[in-house]
């Protein structure tokens, strides 16, 4: 059961937006291996903003999340392909299909 999430809004610098849509893209798979994580997804919205919505069960799913290696690999980038500080919002699920 999902109980919790994140929602996640990363804006790009200008021409990098496919590098970053890419970088989502291939980090699908670290997102699957988290033992905590029951969904996770990557989005576009338009050529420049990219976002992420992940779901827990509970709060340490949520923080073993932030603290796992796709985030660390995110930090790693950040530089290069964000224009600005993600924009990050905590959420409680509270209906889903």
């Amino acid at each position: 059961m999902m109980a919790v999430g994140i929602l996640g809004l990363l804006k790009a610098r200008p021409g990098r937006g496919e590098e970053l849509g890419k970088f989502l893209a291939d980090g699908r798979d670290l997102a699957a291996a988290e033992g905590g994580t029951v969904t996770w997804h990557a989005f576009k919205v338009d050529a420049e903003t990219y976002g992420v919505f992940d779901t827990f069960e509970d709060e340490a799913g949520r923080q073993a999340h932030l603290n796992g290696e796709l985030a660390a690999r995110l930090g790693e980038v950040a530089s290069e392909l964000l224009a600005a500080e993600p924009e990050v919002s905590f959420v409680e699920i509270i209906a889903a299909k």
